[in-house]
């Protein structure tokens, strides 16, 4: 699947009716899910986010864009928030089999279409900017839409398509490629923007004017104001008071987070505010963000608490949105902002069921889920074990010189269990496919050859799925090694069925794919998928009898 993101701006923040219908068209467009909409009064300015197939995203874009236009009347319109159009801005992120490049076309396909058929100058930005001096967004709408009559009639600004006029009524719009921009505001305990505003002037990356000690501002030989570069590269920020919460904030756009880290920020805007005598009272996320982003902070906090950050991915966030305060202002529902959780998982059945469904399903007369499902979660079980065993020791007085390696293994762990977990539904997907390709008609030669090569390739699967499961065997293995070898002393039993577990998965997912062999014709795969198979049970089977061997003897009784 191809898949991208687009996060357009509108112009209007408190007329639900004209955001609805905006929305609407967004909506209409089959092969896009609309993700969040997420409106301002004060800034009079509503992000969306919605994310499709390549060609359905850029024609909800267009259709959003034309509506914005017939809707909102950019002559009365006033708010906190930047803006230059209608659609103000109108990005394109790449997700799933999605490059830069891709985007780049897309943006420009747009910007094309849209000053051509709605008449709208465009100019595009970032990754998609025609010339260098209009990557920065902020350049591109430096004068806002006041300035854009003389600015369309500057030569140097000439928009990239369209008609370089001036529209009283839809103004301009700016579209581009970008990576993932999460856009953040720290609350502060004062209702002082210039407060905000100076804080905002440390972080941002573009920093700051220097002044001499009268104030002054100081000039190269050129006349051209000296800067002094902010804090943290691809950060914008400013500091702004939103009536709505009675606070001052320091709004921010962190346009590349992987470089950047929210926490990092959060956490040096909490130090200088502590030193200008104000309070961080929280945080707030607007629109969405990548799930990467919030498990990093979670990881952050919980490796400055002491404690192992190899715990579950919804512990992670739990500890994110707690340490950021991101429910101070509006609550944070992660369901509603992490992009992942709107995105995906609808395949998930088995996963989601609780241990009596799970078992009930198991236990019917269908043969899927069968045998290599339950291998999968047998690993899955085997590394949320090694992984509390981890957990139990980080921290642990008298284990100190393993709570480094520990905690990395039970981060491992974690990883893995997800994996498997994933691998639980894929092995029952994998054998439905065979199933029906077996079912394909085949009462011409032709519908022989193809039902044939379905099979084949269902099959195929069939094998490649268990024979993940077991290379997991082999992590689970290890890792089970660990915990019985520096993990908690009264954790051994533990460390032991994980090794009992991890090997039962492997043995499992080794007789899956022992019985689809013999269905294949590929001789090639047949071998190698029969070699490695082989070498990985040989191993797996060797390190979890050592463990088990191992824990019998410390465990008998004297």
């Amino acid at each position: 699947m191809r898949l991208v993101e687009c996060v357009p701006n509108f112009s209007e923040g408190r007329d639900a009716a004209k955001i609805a219908a905006i929305t609407k068209e967004i909506e209409a467009v089959s092969g896009v899910k609309l993700l969040d909409v997420d409106p301002g009064e004060t800034t009079n300015r509503t992000v969306v986010t919605f994310v499709g197939e390549p060609d359905a995203a850029a024609e909800a874009a267009f259709r959003a864009i034309r509506k914005a236009a017939e809707v909102i009347d950019m002559s009365g319109h006033k708010g906190a928030h930047s803006r230059i159009g209608a659609t103000d801005v109108c990005p394109f992120v790449p997700l799933a089999g999605m490059s830069m490049e891709d985007c780049v076309v897309l943006a420009r396909g747009l910007g094309e279409r849209v000053g051509r058929e709605l008449g709208i100058p465009v100019y595009f930005y970032e990754e998609a900017a025609t010339r260098p001096e209009r990557r920065n967004l902020a350049a591109v709408r430096q004068g806002e839409y006041e300035g854009l009559p003389s600015k369309l009639k500057d030569p140097e600004w000439l928009p990239d398509c369209g008609p370089a006029e001036f529209s009283p009524k839809s103004g301009a719009t700016i579209i581009g490629a970008r990576e993932f921009l999460i856009a953040y505001n720290i609350n502060l305990n004062t209702r002082d923007r210039k407060l905000a505003s100076e804080i905002a002037l440390n972080i941002r990356e573009s920093g700051r004017v220097k002044r001499d000690k009268n104030g002054e501002i100081v000039r190269d030989e050129n006349g051209i104001a000296v800067k002094l570069a902010g804090r943290y590269s691809h950060v914008k920020a400013v500091g702004w008071f939103i009536e709505d919460y009675q606070r001052a904030q320091i709004s921010i756009n962190f346009t590349n987070y992987k470089k950047t880290p929210i926490h990092i920020v959060f956490d040096d805007v909490r130090v200088q505010a502590a030193a200008m005598g104000l309070r961080v009272t929280g945080s707030e996320l607007v629109g969405l963000i990548p799930k990467e982003a919030v498990l990093q902070a979670g990881q952050y906090y919980l490796d400055r608490q002491g404690k192992s950050s190899g715990v579950p991915e919804a512990e992670l966030i739990r500890t994110a949105v707690l340490s950021l305060g991101l429910g101070d202002v509006v609550p944070f529902d992660p369901r509603k902002k992490i992009i992942e959780f709107l995105v995906g998982d609808a395949g998930s059945r088995l996963v989601r069921m609780d241990l009596r469904g799970f078992a009930d399903e198991l236990s019917m007369d269908s043969p899927a889920p069968g045998g290599g499902s339950v291998a999968a979660y047998c690993g899955a079980l085997s590394a949320g074990l090694s992984s509390m065993v981890a957990n139990l020791t980080v921290g642990k007085k008298g284990y100190e010189k393993s709570w480094a390696e520990l905690n990395r293994a039970a981060g491992r762990a974690q990883g893995v269990k997800d994996a498997l977990l994933a691998l639980v539904d894929l092995d029952t997907d994998a054998f439905n496919r065979v199933m029906d390709a077996h079912r394909l008609p085949k009462a011409s030669e032709e519908q022989a050859l193809l039902r044939d090569a379905a099979v084949e390739e269902a099959t195929k699967e069939a094998t490649r799925i268990p024979l993940e499961v077991m290379r997991h065997g082999r992590t689970l293995a290890e890792l089970a090694a660990l915990a019985a070898r520096k993990g908690n002393r009264n954790s051994l039993s533990d460390a032991g069925v994980a090794a009992l577990a991890a090997r039962t998965a492997a043995e499992g997912a080794y007789y899956n794919v022992l019985i689809n062999l013999p269905g294949l014709n590929d001789e090639a795969f047949k071998a190698a998928a029969a070699a490695e198979a082989g070498e990985l049970i040989r191993e797996v089977r060797r390190r979890s009898s050592a463990v088990n061997k191992k824990i019998e003897k410390e465990l008998e009784p004297m």
